[in-house]
């Protein structure tokens, strides 16, 4: 009697150092784990994906076309949280499930976020510039403000902000504003004021960027919007960097509209050289590292592949997304 075959999982973004984890999860439902990186490449996904049975995915995009290609795959996950990347409606009519983890990187992101804040707020990155330069006890001529008092907006109430809020609160931010229109009521906090995105903007001291990409919330930070803020307003935005207009946020800053900004994450990835963001005052970056420690990584690519693991026992995900009846 013939031995089935074996499933094969394709990885089609090579980004950690390696994929035990998968192979060790994954093999005990006869599956093999390839890497094939496919750098963005939509053609290349197209290839790499046709005969898989499931997909692991990072960065690259898998469109209409790779999916409607796609001869055997049942689940294709996301290594991260949004899955913009992904052509949901293309899957759910080829019936293949698409899922996410929503609960990895938690403490990092959060983390990330108000470490930013807390250096534009202290004026990190400017002072040791200063200082290497040879200047010294210069700091009224960069004012700063307390942290304790102040307010801290919320753009989105899902987990990575509920964590920002807790840890803001350790250093004294005693009211907190949140814009979540899909949030439930049951999962709204009483100590924190859900408003709308215009009102948060216009009365936060503080704006923590959390909301998923979606073509709802695309550009939903714009000229008018962030034209609300205040001069001493700090923004950070470490969820995905469709949601700001970077140009508008650039004129803002450049004009003393903004106290300053922080990006992890940016509208084009990573920014083309010459880029505007890499050369503004009062903007702090980073490369869209704020999901990353050792930890987390591991915690990752087990949650995604028990994900494939699921649906290859005849279960659905766990963070099953694109639902149907």
């Amino acid at each position: 009697m013939e031995r089935a075959a074996r499933k094969k999982v394709v990885v089609i973004d090579d980004g950690y150092g390696s994929y035990d984890i998968e192979r060790r999860i994954l093999d005990a439902a006869g599956a093999d784990v390839v890497v094939s990186p496919c750098e963005g490449d939509a053609a290349a996904v197209l290839d790499a994906t046709r005969d898989a049975s499931a997909v692991l995915v990072r960065e690259s995009p898998i469109r209409a076309d790779a999916i409607g290609a796609m001869q055997r795959c049942e689940v294709i996950v996301r290594y991260g949280i949004g899955v913009d990347n992904v052509d949901m409606q293309a899957a759910r009519e080829r019936r293949i499930y698409v899922a996410n983890v929503p609960d990895y990187g938690i403490e990092e992101v959060s983390d990330q976020a108000v470490a930013m804040l807390l250096a534009i707020a202290r004026r990190v990155v400017p002072r040791d510039a200063a200082v290497r330069q040879g200047a010294w006890n210069v700091s009224r001529q960069e004012k700063m403000y307390r942290i304790a008092g102040r307010s801290l907006g919320l753009v989105g109430y899902g987990r990575i902000a509920r964590k920002v809020e807790q840890k803001m609160r350790g250093f004294g931010v005693t009211r907190v504003l949140a814009y979540d229109p899909f949030i439930r009521p049951a999962d709204r906090s009483v100590d924190v004021e859900f408003v709308d995105l215009d009102r948060l903007c216009a009365e936060s001291d503080y704006v923590s960027v959390h909301s998923p990409l979606t073509p709802q919330t695309r550009g939903m930070l714009d000229a008018r919007t962030l034209g609300l803020m205040q001069p001493t307003t700090i923004l950070v935005n470490t969820a995905r960097g469709g949601l700001l207009d970077e140009a508008a946020l650039m004129t803002m800053l450049r004009e003393g509209r903004l106290f300053g900004a922080g990006l992890d994450v940016f509208e084009t990835e990573p920014p083309l050289p010459g880029s505007a963001v890499l050369s503004c005052p009062n903007l702090i970056v980073s490369d869209h590292t704020a999901w990353y420690s050792e930890a987390s990584v591991a915690e990752l690519q087990e949650k995604a592949a028990n994900e494939v693991l699921r649906v290859f026992q005849q279960d659905v995900p766990r963070n099953w997304l694109n639902r149907w009846d």
